[in-house]
């Protein structure tokens, strides 16, 4: 085969050309710090990190779910400290009245407080979070509790966020036994027996075993609310681990080292400054060149 002038030259264009194309793609990671900046540089890469996005935008979520599910039950576990906190008020109240050295006008005192405390109670059963009532199940929108109207839970259906994939958690728990009429009926009933001036100490006493029997339903629902928040909590873990994952397969897919390309762009300018060079001195010659 004869080897013209004409393929010379045409060839060491080529090869310039691809020197520039080389050049450009380096230059772009170092700009962008991406070595994958379209499908077309790597189709396998590209669509394992499309995955990977599509799975974090999921995960994303899941968190928010999470974040969700955990202002919730917060929310519920400080209200149900604070009735428990409120029952416990009403209980030594019950101990004091119990002793006959207080004086009607104390008792007066006494049955007062439980009035506010009753009050209290039921302002935190109604307690909301983002304008959701989180003791009324999934009736959201209505206060569970109205003592003026006669209104108590009942039948508190789950409220369930899916926190990953195929994962339901309900995040809410049942208060009716806690904020039952049962419940307010007997605090009610110790507030006008404290106004009563010829109870005997034994009726106050006989309230004590009534009121530790709301305090340890009030326990038994925090107990539930820390056993869910434990395993939502591990959930968030895992959540945790599998953006982790997808993120650094992303990373690796996608992101340029840095260090190796500045290091790639020097050799390739050295190699594209010797390739002009060569083909400088090939292309040169002319006819008149020859002929002289």
């Amino acid at each position: 085969m004869r080897v013209t002038q004409s393929m010379i030259s045409s060839q060491s264009l080529t090869n310039i050309q691809k020197n520039y194309g080389k050049l450009a793609n380096l230059q772009e990671q170092l700009s962008t710090g991406k070595k994958l900046n379209r499908p077309s540089q790597d189709p396998v890469a590209a669509t394992s990190s499309m995955l990977h996005r599509s799975e974090l935008r999921g995960i994303e979520q899941y968190e928010r779910n999470v974040a969700e599910a955990n202002t919730w039950m917060e929310s519920a576990d400080s209200s149900l400290d604070t009735v428990n906190q409120a029952m416990q008020r009403i209980r030594e109240i019950t101990v004091q009245a119990s002793n006959d050295t207080y004086d009607e006008n104390q008792r007066q005192g006494m049955a007062e407080e439980v009035n506010q405390l009753i009050s209290h109670i039921e302002d935190l059963a109604n307690t909301q979070v983002n304008n959701k009532y989180i003791f009324n199940g999934t009736d959201t929108s209505n206060p569970p509790v109205d003592l003026s109207e006669g209104i108590f839970p009942a039948d508190i259906d789950e409220v369930n966020i899916e926190l990953m994939n195929g994962v339901t958690v309900p995040i809410n728990v049942n208060t009716d036994q806690v904020f039952s009429e049962e419940m307010f009926t007997d605090f009610q009933t110790l507030e006008n027996k404290l106004m009563d001036t010829d109870l005997s100490d034994e009726t106050f006493n006989a309230f004590l075993a009534t009121i530790d029997g709301h305090l340890d339903e009030v326990l038994r629902v925090e107990a539930e609310i820390g056993a869910k928040a434990n395993r939502v909590e591990m959930i968030e873990d895992r959540l945790d681990n599998q953006k982790g994952i997808a993120t650094r397969i992303m990373s690796d897919n996608e992101d340029a080292d840095i260090a190796k390309v500045i290091t790639e762009l020097v050799t390739q300018e050295s190699l594209h400054q010797a390739a002009l060079a060569a083909g400088a001195r090939i292309i040169q010659p002319s006819l008149v060149d020859f002929l002289r």
